[in-house]
C-alpha cells in the first residue's frame, strides 16, 4: 500500500501519526458499518489532534507551518460553522437530524478544522486512507448483500437512511477505483497482486451496495465521477486495460441493476411515472414531494433572501403554507428540503449560501490545482480523490440535504480533511507549503 514519504522523526511524533492513521482507517472502514462510528471516530481524532497540537506548540524545535491553501480551507470550514452557529443563536434551535442524532452538527466543521491543523503537522500514513476506503466499500457491499438476499429487505440500509448509505457506498467504491488505478500506475512490487485484487473487489462491493440501496440520486453524479477518474489515468495507463476496466465497471453496475429483486428498473420507472403524475397535479409521490419541497424552498428564499428564515422557523412557515393548502402535506414529514443549496439558502439566505459555496469551492479549486500540476502518481491520486469527494457531495446534495445528515456531514468533512492533509504531506506538497 502507498505510504507517506515523510515519516516522523521522534518517538512522540511517530505515536501521534500512528494513532491518527488508525483512527482514519477506522473512520473510513466503519462509517457505513457501525451505527455511531460517524461520531466516535471524529471525536477521538479531535482529542488526539488537540494533544498533538499541544505537543507541537510546547516542544522546542517543533513548529506548525501552514500554507495559503491550509488557511483557505480553515477559513471555509470556520465560516460555514460560524454562520450556522449564529443561526442557532438567532433562533434558539439546534438542527436535530434524522433520529435526533445531529444536535451538534454546526460544531463539526470546527472539529474538522482542529484535526486539519494537527494532521498538517503530524499527518497519518497514506496507506491507511486507501486501505480504509477499500475495506469500507467491501463491508458496505457485504452488509447490503446480507440484508437484501438473506433478510429479504428491498432497500438495504444497515439501520440508517438508505440514501446516505447508498451515496457513501458509491463514493467509497469510486475512491477504491482511484486506489486501484494508482497501484497500476506505480512501479510494480513483487507479490502485491492480492492488493490490486482487494481494491477491485472493493469497487464491485461498493457499487453493489449503492445499487441494492435503491438510491437514485447517487447515479446522477456517478458518470461525472467516472469521467474524472478515467480522464486522469487515461494517459498514464495502458489504453486497452483502461477500456477493459471501464467495461468491467459497466458490467458490474448493469448486472447488479438487473438482478432479480434488485428493484432498480422499478425505481427508474417509478421516477418517470412520478414526474408524469406531478405534471398532472398529483404531488403525493417520492419525486412529487421532492419537487414540492424545492418549490417551497425557493419561495422561502425569495421572501427572506439575505439571512433566511433560520432553524425551526423555516419548518414553521412551510407548515403554515401546507395548512393553507399551498403545498402537499407530505413535505411536513421532513426536517430538510432534500437539496443542500435550496435548504441552505432558505434557512440562512445568501449569507449562508455563500458559506456553503465556499465550503465546496475552496477545496475543489485547491485539489483541482494540485491535480493539474502534480506529476507524481501518489499526489495525483490524492488530489483526484479530493476532487471526487467534493464533486460527489455536490451531486448528492442535489436530491438530498446530505450535509444535514449525520453520516453525510461527517463523511464529507472527514474525507476532505484527510485528502488535503495527505496530499500536502507528499514530497511535492511539502515543498510547495515551505515555499508559500
Amino acid at each position: 500500500m502507498m505510504v507517506s514519504s515523510f515519516p516522523p522523526a521522534s518517538g512522540p511524533d511517530r505515536f501521534f501519526s500512528a494513532l491518527s492513521s488508525l483512527l482514519l482507517f477506522a473512520f473510513l472502514s466503519l462509517l457505513m458499518t457501525f451505527r455511531y462510528s460517524y461520531a466516535v471516530m471524529p471525536l477521538l481524532a479531535g482529542g488526539v489532534a488537540l494533544c498533538g497540537l499541544l505537543f507541537v506548540w510546547l516542544q522546542p524545535g517543533h513548529s506548525l507551518r501552514l500554507g495559503r491553501g491550509d488557511v483557505l480551507c480553515l477559513t471555509a470550514l470556520l465560516l460555514f460553522s460560524l454562520l450556522w452557529l449564529a443561526d442557532v443563536v438567532r433562533t434558539g434551535k439546534w438542527p436535530v437530524g434524522e433520529g435526533n442524532q445531529g444536535i451538534l452538527l454546526p460544531l463539526w466543521p470546527v472539529l474538522a478544522a482542529l484535526v486539519l491543523m494537527a494532521w498538517r503537522g503530524l499527518p497519518p500514513k497514506t496507506g491507511y486512507w486507501w486501505f480504509g476506503v477499500a475495506l469500507g466499500a467491501l463491508l458496505a457491499g457485504g452488509i447490503a448483500s446480507y440484508e437484501h438476499w438473506v433478510l429479504g429487505r428491498g432497500r438495504p440500509d444497515n439501520g440508517m437512511n438508505a440514501i446516505p448509505f447508498g451515496n457513501v457506498s458509491l463514493l467509497l467504491a469510486t475512491l477504491s477505483l482511484v486506489g486501484l488505478l494508482a497501484r497500476l500506475g506505480m512501479r510494480p512490487v513483487k507479490g502485491e497482486w492480492w492488493l490490486r485484487g482487494f481494491y477491485a473487489l472493493a469497487v464491485g462491493a461498493g457499487l453493489l451496495a449503492a445499487v441494492l440501496s435503491g438510491t437514485r440520486g447517487s447515479w446522477i453524479v456517478f458518470p461525472a465521477l467516472i469521467l474524472l477518474v478515467f480522464g486522469v489515468f487515461w494517459r498514464q495507463l495502458h489504453r486497452g486495460g483502461m477500456v477493459a476496466l471501464a467495461v468491467l465497471v459497466a458490467v458490474v453496475v448493469l448486472s447488479a441493476s438487473f438482478m432479480p429483486r434488485a428493484g432498480v428498473t422499478q425505481r427508474v420507472a417509478q421516477a418517470v411515472e412520478n414526474l408524469e403524475e406531478y405534471t398532472e397535479g398529483d404531488t403525493y409521490s417520492s419525486l412529487g414531494i421532492r419537487l414540492e419541497m424545492w418549490r417551497a424552498g425557493v419561495r422561502l428564499f425569495r421572501e427572506k433572501p439575505i439571512l433566511g428564515w433560520g432553524e425551526g422557523r423555516l419548518e414553521a412557515r412551510r407548515d403554515q403554507w401546507v395548512a393553507e393548502g399551498l403545498y402537499d402535506k407530505g413535505i411536513s414529514r421532513y426536517d430538510q428540503l432534500h437539496n443542500d443549496l435550496i435548504d441552505t439558502a432558505a434557512r440562512r439566505g445568501l449569507v449562508g449560501l455563500v458559506s456553503l459555496l465556499l465550503l465546496y469551492g475552496v477545496p475543489l479549486v485547491l485539489f483541482a490545482t494540485h491535480l493539474r500540476r502534480r506529476k507524481d502518481v501518489q499526489g495525483q491520486a490524492l488530489a483526484l480523490s479530493g476532487v471526487i469527494v467534493v464533486v460527489a457531495f455536490i451531486g448528492f446534495g442535489l436530491t438530498q440535504s446530505l450535509l444535514r445528515d449525520v453520516r453525510g456531514l461527517s463523511g464529507f468533512l472527514g474525507m476532505l480533511t484527510a485528502c488535503w492533509c495527505l496530499l500536502k504531506a507528499t514530497p511535492e506538497g511539502a515543498r510547495k507549503t515551505a515555499q508559500s
